[in-house]
């Protein structure tokens, strides 16, 4: 693995998109509803071949049993589990309301489980929704089927449920092993539990188990930090995913109990994310892209290799590029050309539910400039290249003039070491791989209008 600079991480310590879509989903609006979805999923069934075309579903649970002070995801604090039953019956409308446009039976060869979190539903819950889902959709044999998990309400025999259920992937929420930490954003949960948890889920066949940290939350030093790489060193999860807080209080309300002065400075935070790069790469890892590492013989580091990665709302994938119908309060999919999000609160969702209608509240009709550029990025983002003459054949544009511009901007690049020009096109250096979201805002038009960013959190 490259090493790579403080002062570099440190040039590129800007706002960002994550580019789990392009346009990203703050370009969305409320002219796009219910109608133009189901046009969509209409559009999506015709044809005899539309039940053999890839199809991802995410379901999102938004229930979580108390509050971590970092998050920044939609989820509803409570511990009256009967509130998830209530959830599960207004899933099956949604799923309903789904297959009667769409058709049922359509293969499914990904499935996710977020929130929240998913395994806030008792094992009673969970049966019924994976119930609900196969009597629907057909799951492929040799899918992945993956559920973050939040290790204080699992233990060995749930786990044991969920292999049953036929998950083969799990994501285990740590962030941090260091207890001080831990007080400091409300997640108390000791390593020795996660070490048990990891083991019993190895023992039960699950194919891939991934691990996420956070650098950059309250009382964290490169010190502490140091003592949590070398914990997970010795837990040797096939993947890991480092992500760098963002605090926006503004936003995201539990965040405003975070003392600000406990925070890191950004030059502790460089330190935190060198030094992670850098004991990843002792241990055997390879830098898949933007925050994933993942053990060599891991199916993602493969798909890295092999030219075969993907991205979607959940990150990088193996799976091919794909329809993603997406289920539960504020959910995010994508269909054909279009974008769409779920109402963001449980009565909204519930009274769109109550009168047969989808809970679609916002989205996006992608334009022909859109899906270029969203072919240029996602090239970027999971093969590192731009080759021209593909592009110009897939699109019908000579790719020099059309992007005349953004080629100047990755000319300077070039000058710094991320990228690389020769005859058929543009390759991302193994140092830019590192900062390959700020090569990929070269192509974003919505960024170039709009210098406006906090709204991202930031690339390092």
């Amino acid at each position: 693995m490259t090493v790579v600079s403080p002062e570099l991480l440190t040039r590129f310590d800007v706002p960002g998109p994550r580019y789990t879509s392009y346009p990203t989903a703050d370009r969305f609006v409320e002219a796009f509803g219910a109608n133009d979805y189901v046009l969509a999923l209409q559009q999506r069934s015709v044809g005899t071949s539309a039940k053999a075309l890839p199809l991802s579903l995410y379901v999102h649970i938004p229930f979580c049993e108390s509050l971590c002070y970092y998050c920044a995801c939609n989820k509803i604090i409570t511990r009256h589990h009967d509130r998830a039953e209530v959830y599960l019956r207004y899933l099956s409308r949604e799923v309903e309301l789904h297959t009667a446009h769409c058709g049922k039976g359509q293969v499914v060869s990904q499935l996710h489980l977020g929130g929240g979190s998913p395994t806030f539903l008792s094992d009673e819950g969970l049966r019924e929704l994976m119930a609900m889902l196969r009597s629907h959709f057909t799951l492929a044999p040799d899918g992945e089927y993956s559920i973050e998990i939040d290790p204080r309400t699992v233990d060995a025999g749930r786990l044991a449920l969920l292999a049953e259920l036929g998950f083969n992937r799990l994501s285990f929420g740590v962030q941090d092993f260091d207890p001080e930490v831990q007080k400091a954003v409300h997640r108390i949960q000791p390593a020795e539990q996660v070490f048990a948890l990891v083991d019993a889920a190895r023992a039960l066949g699950f194919a891939s188990i991934n691990i996420d940290l956070i650098y950059g939350l309250p009382r964290q030093t490169p010190a502490s930090f140091e003592r949590t790489l070398a914990q997970v060193a010795q837990l040797r999860p096939d993947r890991i995913a480092l992500y760098a807080y963002a605090h926006l209080p503004e936003r995201f309300k539990p965040q405003r109990r975070i003392v600000w002065a406990d925070l890191p400075m950004a030059s502790a935070k460089v330190a935190m994310l060198a030094r992670s790069l850098e004991a990843f790469s002792a241990a055997g890892y390879v830098y898949v892209g933007m925050d994933h590492f993942a053990l060599p013989d891991d199916a993602l580091a493969v798909a890295k290799r092999q030219g075969r990665l993907h991205r979607n709302f959940q990150g990088y994938s193996t799976q091919p590029d794909c329809d993603l119908i997406a289920l539960g309060v504020s959910a995010i999919g994508r269909v054909g050309a279009t974008y769409s999000q779920n109402a963001k609160t449980l009565d909204e969702y519930y009274d769109h539910l109550n009168q047969g209608r989808l809970p679609i509240v916002r989205g996006l009709a992608l334009t022909r400039d859109d899906l270029v550029r969203r072919a240029v990025i996602m090239a970027l983002m999971c093969q590192g290249e731009l080759l021209f003459e593909p592009l110009e054949a897939a699109w019908l544009i000579d790719f020099r003039q059309y992007f005349a511009v953004e080629l100047g901007v990755l000319q300077e690049m070039a000058g710094q070491g991320l990228v690389i020009f020769n005859a058929d096109g543009v390759q991302v250096t193994e140092m830019g791989w590192y900062f390959v979201r700020g090569i990929a805002m070269t192509f974003d038009r919505y960024l170039q209008a709009d210098r406006n960013r906090t709204r991202f959190s930031r690339i390092i």
